[in-house]
């Protein structure tokens, strides 16, 4: 198959959806965890984080227009400057995938999903009790993405969660020990398995692939 520009445009609309959601391959799979001020927790799925930066430790992540529908994970992190970033366990990806129900601001995702809210000390937003990997981040800015208006919101991590036994003796981080999950598209979701760890690539050592 091979889709012009134009008929991409001309696509069915939850086609194009779907297409256009999968063809950067497996993202991750995070849930993001806010409250609102006045004690409301919500929680949502989202496949849109990534690094940005490693000192400081920068994250960023894409949340659609919020002129039309209500979007309570920006406004909550908008209001208290804190969200959790959690890791969706593989035995609760049919929960994590039902926090993308347009839910009413006094519902929480957290007891309609089946998710355990928890808090540290001197930090506002939830995390997920049930999740692995978790960070704790603080708001730092957000930049207006002009040709669709949707938003990029950057926070500098907190807190990071983790096991001991997810550290590898080459201190990786593996996430197919603690069973990582990804997302392509809306709605399918996979699981990961590392297939294979290479040193720093140096101009010098770039092996002879022509042999």
């Amino acid at each position: 198959m091979h889709y012009t520009k134009k008929d991409i445009a001309e696509m069915d609309r939850i086609q194009r959806i779907k297409y256009i959601n999968s063809v950067s391959g497996i993202k991750p799979a995070n849930l993001i965890g806010t409250i609102s001020e006045e004690g409301e927790t919500n929680l949502a799925i989202f496949s849109s984080v990534f690094h940005l930066g490693s000192d400081p430790a920068l994250l960023g992540f894409i949340t659609r227009p919020t002129d039309e529908i209500p979007r309570h994970t920006y406004e909550n992190l908008m209001q208290n400057r804190q969200y959790t970033i959690n890791h969706v366990p593989s035995s609760l990806v049919a929960n994590a995938h039902y926090t993308s129900a347009k839910l009413e601001r006094d519902q929480s995702e957290f007891e309609s999903c089946g998710f355990t809210p928890q808090f540290l000390p001197d930090f506002k937003a939830p995390f997920v009790q049930e999740s692995v990997l978790k960070l704790g981040m603080s708001f730092r800015q957000t930049i207006p993405i002009e040709l669709n208006g949707t938003i990029l919101v950057i926070g500098e991590i907190e807190h990071l969660i983790l096991p001991n036994a997810a550290i590898d003796t080459e201190n990786d981080i593996n996430l197919a020990h603690i069973n990582g999950v990804g997302i392509s598209g809306l709605n399918t979701y996979y699981g990961l398995s590392k297939i294979g760890r290479f040193p720093y690539a140096r101009p010098d050592e770039i092996p002879d692939f022509k042999k």
